[in-house]
């Protein structure tokens, strides 16, 4: 699978839509994080590319980066196999890996299924996607699928050298209107 990088115009980041959290007393917001990098990773327990390459990948960035400068969280994002994929599932899967970093649970509208709010307003193409959130709260890349650590490790450098700026209002794209089956996994991720 080609990387397709989605470097964003730096607009603001929409607020994460949860119904939960694990590994966090305090829920974070997006605003409380404003000025460090946040390094938002979007997955779901049976993605095969997530499990192999973006959960340890997110693993890494969380040990090596300093946590007073760079936020590491993961977004648990369900769409397929909503039945499976619970809270309950979540917990097992999260200390069967030994995951440190704050995991929220996308939340949906209704009942799960579907596609869930966060992920909407992201307008992601599937998991694992891995956001990059600027210390003025901007979204300064979005990439679905694997990104080299290399890569990843480059960009969190360059956002962190930059001056934090004044705030913009909240973008809130609008809804992708995709269909849950029509969903393909691989050994690279998951898609819509």
């Amino acid at each position: 699978m080609a990387e397709t990088a989605n470097i964003i115009s730096a607009s603001t980041a929409p607020e994460l839509q949860t119904s939960g959290w694990l590994n966090t007393a305090r829920p974070p917001t997006l605003a409380s994080l404003r000025g460090r990098v946040v390094v938002l990773h979007t997955f779901q327990i049976f993605c095969p590319g997530c499990v192999q390459v973006g959960i340890p990948q997110a693993q890494r960035i969380s040990q090596e980066f300093d946590s007073k400068r760079v936020a590491v969280i993961g977004l648990h994002t369900v769409f397929e196999h909503h039945a499976v994929m619970g809270r309950d599932a979540l917990e097992v899967f999260v200390h069967e890996y030994r995951l440190r970093f704050p995991i929220g649970i996308d939340k949906y509208d209704g009942e799960p299924q579907g596609i869930p709010l966060t992920m909407r307003a992201y307008q992601m193409q599937g998991t694992p996607t891995l956001i990059l959130i600027d210390k003025s709260g901007r979204i300064r890349m979005h990439k679905f699928g694997h990104v080299s650590d290399l890569s990843v490790g480059f960009s969190i450098g360059a956002l962190l050298s930059e001056e934090v700026e004044v705030d913009e209002p909240v973008a809130n794209p609008t809804a992708t209107g995709r269909d849950s089956e029509n969903t393909v996994c691989d050994e690279n991720g998951c898609s819509l």
